[in-house]
Formats: structure tokens, sequence, C-alpha cells
């Protein structure tokens, strides 16, 4: 069991995060499961990546039951829970296969999905189940897990046959963005964004933070441009930026000495920001 553990709990991990949203609950389901393996019969665990990918499927699909209630509940959008993935030793949720990660914005449009959508998504896209596979986990008929991916995509806006994954955000771009945003240039800042761009922001009712979306092209960059002047009062200006590794991408943290105030995730597509994800509910950056 201890050599299953080693070889199977990063790949976990990454399954039960993304089908949950949340790193605590993630790393919670593992260990669950882990716990339950050891009372399997072997002869179960004859195909151990399988079965226990199904397992946590499972464990993942009863959380999200509990964490709907709560999200109903909570105060402004709902964005998952940063983590980092650059290896950093004796730390779970660093172990992350990031072949297998989904990008942060296609987290963001899990939301929009059933669980059961959201489970045969992520063993398809991000794991690569076959169908047959998905069906014997979720104990469906094939037919009805193919109809469930099409559902999915068509609540996501994804065509049958456009791909899922993300245009990449290089360093460098990142970097020149974030200048942009240190010297409040807006016209910089403007010829930076698609014509529908969308902000969004989560501080779970416990920071500043804008409740609902902000999606006019030029109210954005005003407010990212004015962001960093705004905040810094609330941090007697003791406020820096640097980009970091996060969820398989490259991000921008900003920091206030030792505490950290925010992770932004950029979303690009063709050459320019569509999407701006900002988390600021402190309860979410204690990975960061």
């Amino acid at each position: 069991m201890e050599e299953l553990y080693d070889q199977y709990k990063a790949l976990l991990f990454t399954l039960a995060y993304q089908m949950t949203g949340s790193a605590a609950d993630a790393e919670d389901a593992v260990q669950d499961v882990f716990a339950k393996a050891y009372d399997v019969h072997p002869e179960r665990l004859e195909e151990p990546k399988a079965y226990l990918c199904k397992m946590v499927t499972n464990r993942c699909l009863d959380l999200q039951k509990s964490a709907r209630r709560r999200r109903e509940m909570y105060v402004g959008p709902w964005l998952p829970e940063p983590i980092r993935t650059q290896p950093v030793a004796d730390t779970f949720e660093m172990t992350v296969v990031r072949r297998d990660l989904l990008s942060y914005a296609m987290l963001v449009l899990l939301e929009r999905l059933t669980p059961t959508e959201r489970a045969v998504f992520v063993l398809r896209e991000a794991l690569g189940f076959d169908y047959p596979e998905i069906a014997e986990m979720l104990g469906k008929r094939e037919a009805n897990c193919r109809k469930l991916m099409s559902r999915a995509k068509s609540k996501m806006g994804i065509s049958e046959e456009e791909t899922v994954v993300a245009e990449a955000v290089e360093l460098e771009w990142v970097s020149r963005f974030l200048t942009s945003l240190e010297k409040g240039n807006v016209d910089q800042i403007l010829s930076l964004l698609t014509e529908d761009v969308m902000l969004v922001s989560d501080g779970g009712g416990k920071v500043l933070a804008f409740t609902r979306p902000i999606q006019t092209r030029d109210q954005v960059a005003r407010i990212l441009a004015g962001a960093f002047e705004g905040i810094k009062p609330y941090y007697h200006g003791k406020l820096h930026s640097e980009c970091a590794h996060l969820n398989g991408e490259t991000s921008i943290v900003l920091r206030s000495g030792d505490e950290t105030v925010a992770a932004m995730f950029l979303q690009r597509q063709n050459g320019k920001l569509s999407g701006i994800y900002i988390v600021r509910n402190p309860d979410k950056l204690t990975q960061v």
C-alpha cells in the first residue's frame, strides 16, 4: 500500500483537485481513499490506477454535494483555490502532475457543470481515460458518458472539435503586463486586452473585491491601472508584486511583507488577455 501511495498520490491529488477546485478537499479525499484502500481485497487492486481513480472520483462527487450548498451562500464569485506547482520537498500538493492539470481558466469554466459532467470532463480531458474506463468508474453506460461530455463542452462554450489546451502565457509577456499595471498605464493595458475581456475577483466577503464580474474592456483597464494605488493604503504602502508558478502557469502574486494579498491568473487568446482571475480570499491563499 505504501508503494501504491507513493506511485499514485500525485495523480489522485490532481484528479481530486480538479474535481473540487480545493486543495484542502483534494488532500482529504486522497487520504480518505488510501485509508479505505487498506481494507480492499488485493484482487480488486490488480489495476490500481483505475480502481483508485474510481474511489477518488466517488469521494469527490460526495464532497461536491456539500460544496455546492456552501457556494450558494458565498459572497461574490467563487474561484478555485490556487496551488503552487514548483517542486518543494515534503509538501503534498506540490506533487501535482502538471501534464494532467487543466488551465486555471478551464477550472473556472468547470464550475458551470454538474458534478457528474465535471467528472467525465476531467477524467477524459485531463487524465486521458477512455470512455469505457470512465463508464466503469461512474457506473454508467459508455454512450451516456459521451453525452455527458458533449453537454459539458456545450456549457463551457467549447466546440466538439476544439482543443482544451490553453494558450501559453510566457514569463516575458507576464512581466510586461505587470510593468504596465505598476505604472498605471491605461492605454498600454488596453492594448493588451481583447474586446470581450472579463475580470473576476474572489474575496469571499472577507477582503475588498468585486462582487460580480467586470466585462467592459475600458472599465477593466481602468480598474487594473488603479489597482496597485487603490489598495496600497490598506497595507501602508508596503506592497510588492512578483511572478510565480501557480497551477502550472506563470501567474502574478501580490504581497505585503510576509502576507499574500492576491494571486492573479491570466487567460490569453490570440495574443491578448481574454480573462483575468484574481483570488483575494485569504483562506484560498495559504498554498501560495
